[in-house]
């Protein structure tokens, strides 16, 4: 027997309450934490009175953008995942799967080739807004209007292959090294070196990306019940694909613009929140999206623990975590069936 609506929201509030708690303790952890020991409130009372002490600077300028980009990123990685599976009806889609993240990476990698990474400092994040931006009109024009789900995904799936073998081919033609090189350690995904313009840029679109994944709650929940049903229930499937995707596309792109190619997040946290909200893909979005924040801001303050210089790309300590789960996960599916 399942529960209530009301009820079920009801006991969705303290889980709620504990994930925002949780992202708050990470985010002042990520303040905390870094090579050079911190007093974070003696650097607070600083910046707060005007004061330009080396404490203050080091909080506003560097571990500031940080970990507002870490918890941002993760929030957009973590609500774009849990919007993706809801709306393919599939438990193994990310946002990878519709494109987006593959043409926010061609885009950023294209502003490193072109050399306007090395002239404009914004060009890097522009260009993955764009590259994101070209890849969700490239879905709708190869799905067209009224595409099912299989369209949509075959769509994404192509779209993203194509993005990568383009990529690959940047890193092929590169005439300089260096250049490959330094596309090759962005594309592991870190937030190391983030400034306040990173975080100016990515922060109006990512706040658009998110109210219209949130929008689409009570859709998800329709559309689990089957395409039908949600359209008898009044609900238009197409302003609903247009909405989630254009969603993703905005949060998503700006995420993988200013931080890299960070995998599996979209993936591994819809999947551990899911069964915490009734398996009701609406409820699961916000959920989703404070459970990627968290896991991205722990990843980040490892990435800083651990005793590596250079430290370990944030997109490498995320693979490492999210592939054994995802083999775990092919386990239990597989002798559940």
């Amino acid at each position: 027997m399942t529960a209530s609506p009301r009820r079920a929201e009801a006991g969705d509030r303290p889980l709620l309450a504990a994930l925002a708690g949780l992202t708050l303790v990470a985010f002042l952890a990520s303040l905390a934490v870094g090579y050079v020991r911190l007093d974070l409130v003696a650097a607070l009372d600083d910046a707060i009175h005007g004061r330009d002490s080396l404490a203050a600077l080091a909080l506003v300028e560097l571990r500031l953008p940080r970990a507002a980009l870490g918890a941002a990123v993760g929030f957009s990685l973590g609500l774009a995942g849990a919007a993706t599976q809801g709306l393919l009806r599939n438990p193994l889609a990310d946002p990878g799967v519709v494109g987006v993240s593959g043409g926010a990476a061609f885009g950023a990698v294209v502003a490193f080739y072109s050399g306007l990474a090395a002239a404009l400092p914004l060009a890097l994040p522009l260009g993955g807004v764009a590259g994101a931006a070209v890849a969700a009109i490239a879905l709708y024009a190869l799905s067209g209007r009224g595409a099912g789900t299989m369209t949509l995904i075959l769509a994404g799936v192509t779209i993203n292959s194509f993005a990568g073998a383009l990529t690959a081919l940047a890193l092929n033609l590169s005439p300089n090294p260096y250049a490959a090189t330094e596309i090759m350690f962005w594309l592991m995904g870190s937030l190391a070196d983030r400034s306040l313009p990173h975080l100016y840029l990515a922060g109006p679109l990512t706040l658009v990306g998110w109210a219209l994944m949130l929008s689409a709650a009570p859709a998800l929940d329709a559309l689990s019940l089957g395409e039908d049903t949600a359209q008898s229930l009044g609900f238009d499937l197409r302003r609903l694909r247009a909405r989630l995707i254009a969603g993703s596309a905005l949060a998503v792109g700006a995420a993988v613009a200013v931080s890299g190619a960070i995998g599996f997040v979209g993936l591994v946290v819809p999947h551990l929140l899911r069964p915490l909200v009734g398996h009701r893909p609406g409820r699961l979005l916000l959920m989703s999206g404070f459970g990627g924040a968290i896991a991205l801001l722990v990843a980040d303050v490892a990435a800083r623990l651990i005793p590596v210089h250079p430290e370990l790309k944030l997109g490498v300590i995320t693979a490492l975590i999210g592939a054994p789960f995802l083999f775990g996960l092919i386990d239990r599916m597989r002798r559940e069936g």
